[in-house]
């Protein structure tokens, strides 16, 4: 029997760096968890449709550094450039409010710009689950996404799963596939995300694989 495994904890060490950097000191590890935990679900819920691709968490002794990858970035630094200034201190009084950062600890926020949104499967797959609660046909928002991705120089192959109640009826699955998706090899830079769409009948599980290539060590 196969075992399926997750794209991106298949690479990791390899091609993939991990999400949270740090190094925790005796007794600190559980806190320190919890920390980045409330943080990746606030902010996921925060920032729901600004196009937020990965939320990376830095810690030192003396720091703690969110990083914040999106297509948008403007959206969420705002006009005068207060938006982050808000976000950091709504996180710092949500660590307070639990208990889990020290007055000491310099908090910090950055926004960092995803050049190439097509090619990024977080942000292909909200872009799916966006079309679905605007109600359009589901074919046609797989076929369209499918299409906009593979336009791209980058992307090689992309895959779109749709599971769920969707077209009404019975609960089913449909898949759209174009060029190739190579889930185990080590050195094919594969993205994956998966997403629910919150739909009238129910949820729809979506999920994205696309495929941009070999790395190869230099």
């Amino acid at each position: 029997m196969t075992h399926t495994v997750h794209p991106y904890s298949h690479r990791l060490g390899i091609l993939r760096d991990w999400k949270s950097r740090w190094f925790s000191p005796k007794g600190k590890y559980k806190i320190h968890l919890k920390g980045d935990v409330l943080i990746r679900q606030f902010l996921e819920k925060k920032l729901s449709g600004f196009y937020v691709a990965d939320i990376e968490i830095e810690r030192s002794a003396k720091a703690l550094r969110v990083i914040v990858s999106t297509s948008r970035p403007g959206m969420i630094i705002g006009r005068q450039g207060d938006g982050t200034e808000t976000l950091r201190n709504s996180i710092r009084k949500l660590l307070e409010k639990h208990g889990l950062l020290d007055e000491k600890v310099d908090l910090k926020l950055d926004v960092k710009e995803i050049k190439n949104a097509e090619a990024n499967a977080a942000i292909v797959a909200q872009m799916v689950v966006e079309g679905l609660e605007k109600r359009l046909p589901f074919r046609r928002v797989m076929k369209q996404t499918v299409e906009k991705v593979m336009a791209n120089r980058d992307v090689l192959g992309v895959k779109v799963v749709l599971a769920g109640m969707i077209g009404g009826g019975m609960s089913r699955t449909e898949t759209h596939k174009k060029g190739r998706i190579p889930l185990q090899t080590f050195r094919a830079d594969v993205d994956y995300c998966s997403s629910v769409a919150n739909l009238p009948l129910g949820t729809v599980g979506v999920k994205v694989w696309i495929y941009r290539g070999d790395i190869f060590n230099k």
